[in-house]
Order: C-alpha cells, then sequence, then structure tokens
C-alpha cells in the first residue's frame, strides 16, 4: 500500500485549492434524511421468530458454499463450522453471536465533511443507480456506456441536492479496458465530486486500489481510523460466496471499510416464489456473509442488503415494484433492525424502457417503499431504467427531484406551536381564506415540497412553451446542470498524486476487454 507521503506533503500547501474554493459556486445537498415517521412492518413477532429459527436451520442442515477460497474455509474450520469440501455448515447461532460485533451505525466520511453521512439508525442515505453497461439519453438513444458518460453522471450527482452519495460504478465505462476501468471511475468520483463515494469489488486486486487511492485522497492516518468507502458485495443467491466477492470483502473489512452484503435475489429464480421463504434465504445468507467479514475482522462495519425483484413467469424477465417485493422489502427490514444492522434495499426501480408512465408507477412504487420499510442506504435511488440494463440521464434528473419528496414525507407531523396553527385559525375565522394571514406569509415559503422539475403552469402558458413533456422537461435540466457544473476544489498536490497513481497502474499491464 502506498505510504500516504504525497498526500501528507499536499496537504502542507493548497493554496490554489484554497483560492478555487473562494470563487467556485456552492452546490446545496441536503442532510441525508432522518426519519420522524414510523416503519412499516408486516411480519408479526411469532412469523419474525419462524424466519429467524428456519434460516438457522438452513445454516447448520443445508449450509451455503464458499467456492474457490481455500483460505475462507480454513476460517470457518477455526470458527467451529462443519466444511466438507466448499461446503461451510454453521452451527445455530455462531453467525449471529459472529454478527454481533458489526457497528449499528457508522459513519462514512466524504472529503468534503458537510457531506459525511451516518448510515444506520433512523437515517437514509441516497445513492444513484449502479452497474449499467447501457446508457439512454433523449439525443443519442441507448447506446453502451463511455467514461464521457460517466463522468458527466458523477457531475449530475455532485450538483442534485437531494442525492447524498456519489455510489460507484454508475454506468459501466466499456471504453476503457476492464482491469483498467476502475482507476478511471474512482479518479471520477474523487475529482468531480466531493460527496462519498463506493469503492470497486470486481477483482480483489481492484478492492487494494480503492484502498490505496484513498490513502492518497484521506492520508494513510484517517483511513486507518475512519471509514471513507462502502461497497457493494453481492452473495451469488442461492446460497453461494464465490471467491472474487470474498476477496474484495476482505480486503475492505481488514481495512476498516463498510461493504453492503447484499443477496441477488429474483423470486422464483435464484430463491423460492413464496415472501417467507425468499426472506429466509436472504436472513441466512446476511448471516452467514456477515459472520464471516466479523471473523476477518470484529468490528468491520457491514450493512444488511436485500436486492429483491420477482419475475415474470411468462417471459422470464425481472418486474419491479411489485406487492411481492414491497412485502419481502418490509420484512427484511424487520429482521436488518432485529440483527441490529443496517439496512440496504429498495431504489428507483423499473423494467420500462423508456422514462415514461410505466417507470414512473414502478419507481414511484419502490422509492416509497425504501422510506417506509426503514432502509438506511438506498442504492438505485436514481437513474436506473429497463432492469437495471441502462442508466438514463433523463430519469437520473426525473428521480433525484423526487427525492425531494420522501425528504420532506419522512419529516413527519409538525406537532408545534406553528405547526398546530391555531393563531391562524383564529385569525381566518369562517368563510376566510388564508392567504394573507400572519401564519400563511411566516410559512408559504417552506410549507409545501415543491418539484423544481415538473410542471404546474395553465395548459396556454405550457402550449405556448412547446408543450413540453417530462423527458424534453428533464433533457432540458441535464444541459443545464452540466452547463453550470464547476468542479470541487481539491488539493493540487493529492489531485496530482491520484492522477500519478492512475498512470502508473495502467502502464503496469496490458489492456483485458474480456
Amino acid at each position: 500500500m502506498s505510504d500516504g507521503s504525497a498526500g501528507r506533503r499536499a496537504r502542507g500547501g493548497g493554496g490554489a485549492a484554497r483560492r478555487a474554493e473562494r470563487t467556485a459556486v456552492s452546490i446545496e445537498t441536503a442532510r441525508y434524511i432522518s426519519r420522524n415517521i414510523p416503519n412499516y412492518e408486516v411480519l408479526t413477532p411469532e412469523a419474525l421468530e419462524i424466519i429467524e429459527t428456519n434460516a438457522e436451520t438452513l445454516l447448520a442442515e443445508i449450509g451455503v458454499n464458499f467456492t474457490d477460497n481455500p483460505a475462507a474455509l480454513q476460517v470457518w474450520r477455526d470458527a467451529g463450522a462443519d466444511v466438507q469440501g466448499e461446503r461451510v455448515r454453521i452451527p445455530r447461532g455462531l453467525a449471529r453471536t459472529l454478527c454481533a460485533t458489526a457497528p449499528g451505525t457508522f459513519t462514512q466520511h466524504a472529503r468534503n465533511p458537510a457531506r459525511n453521512v451516518e448510515i444506520g439508525g433512523r437515517n437514509l442515505v441516497l445513492a444513484p443507480v449502479y452497474g449499467p453497461p447501457f446508457v439512454r439519453d433523449l439525443a443519442g438513444g441507448r447506446r453502451y456506456a463511455t467514461i464521457a458518460d460517466f463522468r458527466n453522471f458523477v457531475r449530475l450527482g455532485y450538483m442534485s441536492k437531494w442525492l447524498h452519495h456519489s455510489g460507484g460504478t454508475v454506468c459501466e465505462p466499456t471504453d476503457v479496458a476492464v482491469n483498467k476501468r476502475h482507476l478511471d471511475m474512482l479518479l471520477a468520483h474523487m475529482t468531480l465530486s466531493d460527496k462519498p463515494f463506493m469503492g470497486s469489488v470486481t477483482e480483489p486486486s481492484r478492492a487494494a486500489d480503492s484502498v490505496e487511492m484513498c490513502e492518497i485522497l484521506f492520508g494513510v492516518d484517517f483511513m486507518r481510523e475512519h471509514t471513507v468507502m462502502t461497497s457493494l458485495i453481492n452473495v451469488n443467491s442461492p446460497m453461494t460466496f464465490d471467491g472474487v466477492m470474498m476477496g474484495a470483502l476482505e480486503i475492505y473489512a481488514r481495512a476498516g471499510q463498510a461493504c453492503i452484503l447484499s443477496p441477488f435475489i429474483v423470486g422464483g429464480a435464484m430463491a423460492p416464489t413464496t415472501v417467507a421463504g425468499t426472506l429466509t434465504q436472504v436472513l441466512a445468507e446476511v448471516l452467514a456473509g456477515v459472520a464471516y467479514s466479523q471473523l476477518i475482522r470484529p468490528g468491520a462495519p457491514m450493512i444488511f442488503g436485500a436486492f429483491v425483484t420477482s419475475i415474470d413467469m411468462n417471459s422470464g424477465a425481472p418486474t419491479f415494484g411489485t406487492p411481492e417485493a414491497a412485502l419481502i422489502t418490509y420484512g427484511a427490514g424487520q429482521l436488518a433492525r432485529r440483527l441490529g444492522l443496517p439496512y440496504r434495499s429498495s431504489g428507483a426501480f423499473c423494467g420500462s424502457k423508456l422514462p415514461d408512465a410505466q417507470a414512473a408507477y414502478e419507481t414511484a412504487n419502490s422509492l416509497n417503499m425504501g422510506l417506509l420499510s426503514g432502509v438506511n442506504f438506498m442504492l438505485h435511488a436514481c437513474g436506473w431504467l429497463e432492469g437495471g440494463l441502462v442508466a438514463s440521464f433523463e430519469k437520473f434528473v426525473m428521480d433525484a427531484d423526487q427525492l425531494g419528496a420522501l425528504h420532506h414525507l419522512a419529516r413527519g407531523v409538525d406537532m408545534s406551536e406553528n405547526g398546530q396553527a391555531m393563531d391562524a385559525i383564529a385569525e381566518v375565522g369562517p368563510g376566510g381564506h388564508y392567504l394573507g394571514c400572519a401564519h400563511t406569509q411566516a410559512n408559504f415559503k417552506d410549507a409545501f415540497w415543491r418539484s423544481d422539475l415538473l410542471d404546474y403552469k395553465p395548459f396556454e402558458t405550457w402550449e405556448d412553451q412547446g408543450a413540453r413533456d417530462t423527458q424534453v422537461l428533464a433533457a432540458a435540466r441535464v444541459a443545464k446542470m452540466l452547463g453550470d457544473y464547476q468542479q470541487p476544489p481539491l488539493d493540487e498536490g493529492i489531485h496530482q498524486a491520484l492522477i500519478d497513481f492512475v498512470a502508473r497502474k495502467k502502464e503496469a499491464e496490458p489492456d483485458a476487454f474480456g
């Protein structure tokens, strides 16, 4: 790993960065959501106990596979598990006991401390879409994503008020070699935004590169004591933990960096068709994965993940915004809270090919479900299209705008003296109106959430201005945001050290696109 000397030396200067900071446009980012509304719970205490018992039975009698990872098998043997080949059977209670050392809440630090987020408890942190190989915009249609697209999504994320997190693989830049694109993606997150971000998980060495780049950005000493990355570790459901993902988890856990341990569930394909059966498998997979992280390093921050969708039994395509997915998401939230872990689920999910009515219905269902289920970290909160195959520029800003509604709903009901509004009711009396009363004058600016994107104009005005639908309005907003973008200041020495690291790593091996 880097000794961090370049990063520490750079902190001694920074005059140009300070001058840039004085002239930079201030970008407003809302504080992460703190819920003042109750979580919606669908499972009774008896149902929860049945699912927890069944998950323990699954781990003890059926077991899970840790593939291509002999070291992990030895770790489990030493912990008291029954290991036969690559099958690991975990005695009842062992996984839950191990999970107890993972923190219930943790802070992910951003390079701008004002953007730090608290993950867990009553909080909700919103992050953009992750992983699509394609992008779509109104002008160019559907196409393979490039690093230029990636950088523009990072810029939009930085400019989006209601988005707290820069995310990770916002789209897959297919014009950069597979073995090197993680370097360009991390560099973009670190330099084009000052919000928190995610590391690479596609190969353990890429996770190690992520740690080294963060040592340059934050300094070795700071990294040693603080969490600066939250990265996504998917389980190969059903019940398989492959060596690549576990290798990345091991790198991050040893470095004290957070991971989302997330079963990848398509009901009827990777899990049973029933809600209770799927919840049992999800819980068992999370227990095994989080327990393993704590065997690597007790206290490593972990998030209980649940990516859940159902399947169309006619076409085999995944479906989103469905009642069954909602029930699983609500139930998994209850299980996560009983386990004492932060919870990741939900997002702006839809199966639509365009940012149309289908996309809006399914996305609205998914976003509201995430808020009410107690999600603490919502990946895919904006930009998701076509079942996750496409990152849409227009849908990114459409979704990011609607995240403001979640912030306001989460505030709950104001029961202060001002909230009760008795003075307004007394002033207006029967038959009057509230438009001019003192209470309205004092509160009108902040009384109601208002979209920055949707059209509220009278028909005649709307028609005179081009009769634009939401996708056209969103395309104009994308162009304006990218036109207004100004890069957040970063110490010149740190910036150059990151560029040098990326260049050195890229030169060290040939391109690989397979």
